[in-house]
């Protein structure tokens, strides 16, 4: 191995900081409208299997962002109310800030497209039934 090929222990800190910027962008996206939550976190957990078996863990047992892991881990699907409650809050917070932002043309226009664009994301996730 030459000496400018990265290291195993270069790639788990490459790897945990994705994982750590996709969770922050995950749960900016909880707030934000048109940045979806759902793929950053699941980005988050597969950087983390790679990085750190204990953060990964912490991810899967999350109250909040577990369920979504284990199911795509185990089945890569989303649960249909999981799918639901992505879309409804991204549904609230851009008619929020459509509101807020409605004499603001070109931001709105900014907004509604990221809205599409995280709304298309999370609609071709496949879906399962509980």
């Amino acid at each position: 191995m030459s000496a400018s090929s990265p290291t195993p222990r270069a790639l788990r800190w490459l790897f945990w900081l994705a994982g750590t910027l996709s969770l922050g962008l995950g749960i900016v996206g909880v707030v934000v409208p048109g940045l979806p939550t759902t793929p950053f976190v699941l980005l988050a957990a597969a950087c983390y299997a790679k990085a750190s078996p204990r953060l990964h863990r912490w991810l899967r047992e999350h109250r909040f962002f577990g369920p979504m892991v284990r199911d795509w881990e185990e089945h890569r699907s989303l649960h249909k109310r999981t799918k639901r409650f992505a879309q409804v809050t991204m549904l609230v917070m851009v008619a929020i800030s459509a509101w807020g932002l409605r004499e603001r043309p070109v931001t709105l226009a900014i907004v509604l497209i990221a809205a599409v664009i995280g709304a298309v994301w999370v609609a071709r996730i496949p879906t399962r039934e509980p």
